[in-house]
């Protein structure tokens, strides 16, 4: 596959799918709700604005150096890539590994990722309790 074609651009990881601002990474921490899976934590929270799922990492430095933890990012973000089209809602995502996740067969954490977003898929559809 060549860099720069129309079809490797496609497969690309949009801007618009991304959670970038740090307030946002807050406002799910703050408001969302939490689903644990066996090698991540997925926080999560509807947003009221329409529009599709946007993902956002937080890999620490706790999970080892530079290299190793932006590894680790490409993995999570082509895994989620790979199932973003189960979740339909506007619903804000912040994914945290374990360090479990770091030796993990790629094919497992897609699969974990598409597990994680089916049980969230399920929540967010349910009405929120006040």
């Amino acid at each position: 596959m060549v860099h720069g074609t129309e079809s490797a651009r496609s497969q690309r990881f949009p801007r618009s799918v991304r959670l970038l601002r740090r307030a946002d990474f807050d406002q799910v921490y703050r408001q969302g709700r939490k689903h644990f899976a066996g090698h991540m934590t997925v926080f999560f929270r509807r947003r009221e604005q329409n529009g599709g799922p946007r993902v956002g990492f937080t890999v620490g430095k706790v999970l080892g150096r530079a290299v190793t933890r932006n590894r680790l990012r490409r993995r999570l973000r082509e895994a989620v890539r790979r199932r973003l089209m189960l979740l339909d809602a506007p619903v804000d995502l912040v994914i945290h590994p374990k360090r479990s996740a770091l030796d993990l067969d790629f094919a497992l954490l897609v699969a974990e990722t598409e597990s994680a977003f089916t049980a969230i898929r399920r929540l967010v559809r349910q009405p929120i309790e006040t």
